[in-house]
């Protein structure tokens, strides 16, 4: 299994549930999950790419297991802030609680982990993106702490970049 932070370790554990990073075996189970986010056929979890960010030390893969299954998993990437000093900030992507599950107290799991992990990381904040037609995780994001009126995030896609190469 893989290792755990300290603030995931001392964080979560709840009826029989654990967040822990993710490992390269994950890979099938997260895909899975991401299916019930997205709508899209190029969709690709490789088992050595969650690897290479895990090895990479700018962020973590987190998932939590319950009863020997991935039911959530969530990606923190950290970046250096130039205006502080390199003092990291998160960004968190791709948040997926199994919709059987929502609810029942995994996503705050989830989260308890990604802020222990944004604090052992020495963050000065973590900010959340999501698409603008997920209410109910909106909703589930403030009672959270996350404030959605603070900042305003804006997407632009590859295939939209001027140079027209995708």
């Amino acid at each position: 299994m893989a290792e755990l932070c300290r603030g995931e370790q001392a964080a979560m554990m709840h009826n029989d549930a654990i967040v822990r990073r993710a490992t390269g075996g994950d890979a099938v189970a997260i895909t899975r999950l991401y299916a019930q986010l997205v709508s899209n056929p190029a969709l690709s979890v490789l088992p050595e790419a969650i690897d290479a960010l895990a090895a990479s030390g700018r962020g973590a893969l987190l998932v939590c297991e319950q009863q020997a299954q991935v039911r959530a998993t969530a990606l923190v990437c950290l970046c250096d802030d130039v205006m502080f000093n390199l003092q990291p900030f998160a960004v968190v992507e791709n948040v997926v609680v199994d919709t059987a599950l929502r609810g029942q107290g995994v996503g705050r799991m989830l989260f308890q982990a990604i802020e222990d992990f944004c604090r052992d990381s020495h963050c000065s904040k973590i900010m959340l993106m999501s698409s603008a037609s997920r209410t109910d995780a909106h909703r589930f994001f403030e009672r959270t702490g996350y404030a959605g009126s603070v900042k305003r995030g804006f997407v632009k896609y590859r295939r939209e970049f001027a140079d027209g190469r995708n």
